[in-house]
C-alpha cells in the first residue's frame, strides 16, 4: 500500500512538473492531488496563470472551496501554502456574505505573493477580502490577464454549479505552517 501511495505520488509529481511547474509536496497525498489537478488544469486553460505559480514570490491553491447562499450565504475550503515552489504550510479559508444571493457553487481560488513582505501578511493571519460581486456560471471561463495589487493577484475558476449573487462579504484566512 506504501509503495502504491508513493508511486502514485511520483506519478502526479511528473505531471505537474511536465507542465513546467515544479514543486516540492508534502505526504498528504489526497489534498496533494487535489493541489495538482488544479494547477495542471490551470497550466493548460490559461498558460499565463500557469507560468504565475514559477514566478510569484509564493502562492496559496484552494483546489475545491464549496459555497452556498440563499440571502446569508458561506463557503469554505482547504488549500496548500508554497513559497519558493515548496509547501510551507495549509490555510483554511473562511467566506460569510449577506445580500442577494441565491445558488450553490465549487470553485478553485489562486492567490500570488509578488514579494515577501505581501506572503508575510498572509503568514502572520492578516489577510483579508471585503466587499464581492459576482455571477458564476456552470461554464468555466478563463481570463487572460492576472496583476498585482499592493503585491497580491487573486484568480478563481469556477468548478461547477450555478450562483448568482450582488452581496456584501468578506474572506478570511488561517494559515498554518507546517505540513504532515
Amino acid at each position: 500500500m506504501q509503495e502504491a501511495a508513493e508511486d502514485l505520488q511520483d506519478a502526479a509529481n511528473e505531471v505537474v512538473k511536465s507542465a513546467g511547474i515544479k514543486v516540492n509536496y508534502p505526504k498528504d497525498i489526497k489534498l496533494q492531488n487535489q493541489v495538482n489537478n488544479s494547477m495542471l488544469m490551470m497550466a493548460k486553460e490559461n498558460p499565463s496563470v500557469g507560468k504565475m505559480f514559477d514566478s510569484a514570490y509564493g502562492y496559496v491553491v484552494f483546489p475545491k472551496i464549496t459555497k452556498g447562499g440563499l440571502v446569508i450565504g458561506g463557503a469554505g475550503g482547504k488549500g496548500l501554502v508554497f513559497e519558493n515552489n515548496k509547501v510551507i504550510g495549509s490555510a483554511t479559508l473562511m467566506q460569510a456574505t449577506i445580500g442577494a444571493q441565491a445558488g450553490g457553487q465549487q470553485y478553485a481560488e489562486y492567490i500570488f505573493f509578488e514579494n515577501k513582505e505581501a506572503m508575510k501578511k498572509f503568514k502572520n493571519n492578516k489577510f483579508k477580502f471585503a466587499g464581492e460581486a459576482s455571477a458564476v456560471a456552470i461554464d468555466n471561463t478563463v481570463s487572460e490577464n492576472i496583476d498585482y495589487q499592493d503585491g497580491v493577484a487573486v484568480y478563481t475558476h469556477a468548478n461547477k454549479g450555478l450562483m448568482a449573487e450582488a452581496a456584501l462579504g468578506t474572506q478570511k484566512f488561517k494559515y498554518k505552517a507546517g505540513i504532515k
